[in-house]
């Protein structure tokens, strides 16, 4: 039972997280829309339009399609690989804003209210545990 509850964590964490970011890519993709993401990503004053309109008619597919994979099981190493490299554009682009001062709303689920940096990046520590423990998990399923 000892090794079993390791792989059944895996799982339950890969669907909540592939959850998460399918819900989360949804969210930007059919519900706020994009032309409201493209504003988001416009207001961390890192990207020049065009770019920042290309970044945000693009991360969305990526989060709802990496999710949907991590969830179903399918290309699990990528899928976590893929989430990996989101969350690390997310926290570059939220420790610019942060660094730069500005009182803006993340863009992440569509709401409006200025951003808790601080809680912003535990959010991210999250995500990072989570992914660490689900890569180890996947190489030890493969060295099996």
């Amino acid at each position: 039972m000892p090794q079993k509850f390791p792989s059944n964590l895996a799982l339950v964490l890969r669907v909540l997280l592939g959850a998460w970011f399918v819900y989360s890519g949804g969210e930007k993709l059919f519900v706020s829309g994009l032309t409201e993401f493209t504003r988001s990503v416009g207001n961390y004053r890192i990207l020049a339009a065009p770019w920042d309109a290309v970044l945000a008619y693009t991360l969305p597919w990526f989060e709802l399609l990496a999710g949907l994979c991590l969830m179903l099981g399918v290309l699990r190493k990528g899928a976590v690989l893929v989430i990996a490299g989101l969350v690390a554009v997310f926290v570059f682009g939220v420790g610019y804003a942060w660094s730069q001062g500005l009182n803006i709303a993340c863009g992440c689920r569509g709401g409006a209210s200025a951003m808790n940096y601080w809680g912003k990046m535990a959010e991210f520590a999250g995500y990072a545990a989570v992914l660490v423990f689900l890569w180890t998990m996947e190489r030890a399923e493969k060295a099996r």
